[in-house]
This record gives structure tokens, sequence and C-alpha cells, in this order.
């Protein structure tokens, strides 16, 4: 009855731990490395999208990097950009890149680390694995 009940309480143990596991909230790095790329998705989608204003051909370039420190100033251009506020998919994209300069200088300053500052390279689109095959 004993080893029964160790190994029913073990596994109880066991399902919780991996439970928990699973529904462990979004750490700093993960959630900025998330909405940069939903970030940038976006302005791309908006870019190559054939029922969008002109305006948004002049917007600033949105190709972002999390380790790169120059995405701070990046950020800060697209949103202080004054172009395009009738377009809503762009005052939307504004305020993600807000929330996301946010995140970078407030609530994640201490946990990330930028690998490097080269401004050019936030200048060229980001291509996937599958584009040079």
């Amino acid at each position: 009855e004993l080893p029964k009940m160790k190994m029913l309480l073990l596994l109880i143990a066991l399902l919780s731990a991996a439970l928990l596991a699973s529904a462990a909230p979004p750490t700093c790095y993960s959630r900025v490395l998330s909405l940069s790329k939903e970030i940038t998705e976006s302005f791309q989608e908006l870019q190559t999208s054939k029922t969008v204003d002109p305006c948004v051909e002049m917007l600033p370039r949105l190709y972002l990097d999390i380790h790169n420190y120059c995405v701070l100033a990046k950020l800060r251009d697209f949103v202080a950009y004054p172009g395009c506020d009738r377009v809503a998919e762009v005052n939307e994209l504004k305020e993600k890149a807000r929330s996301l300069y946010t995140i970078l200088i407030s609530y994640c300053r201490r946990d990330l680390v930028f690998l490097t500052d080269d401004c050019n390279a936030l200048e060229i689109p980001i291509s996937s694995p599958n584009e040079h095959s």
C-alpha cells in the first residue's frame, strides 16, 4: 500500500512540474525577440501591400535585430516619423514599435546583450534561410 502511494505522489509531482514548465511566462528576451519579428514581418507586408497609401513608401526602413544596439535609434526614428498618420496599419505598427522600445529600455535593460552596433545592417531586409536555396 505504501509503495503505491509513493508512486502516485511521484507521478503527481512529475506531472505538476511538467505543467508548470510548459506554462512558464515568456522571458524578456523571448518577448522582445518575438515582438521584433512580428514588427519586421508586419512592416514587410505593409511595404508589399498594393492597397496601402503611397506614403508608406516614404517610411523609414524597419528591419529589426534586437542584438544590434542601433535598434533603439531605429525604433525611435520610426515612431517619430511624422507621415502616414491617416493609415491605420502604420499607426498600429508605430504602437508596436513604441512598445518594443519601452520593453528594451525599461524592462529588459539588464537582460539583453547587444552583439553589434552596425547601423547599416538594419537598412537591408533580413532574408530567411529558405530564400538562399
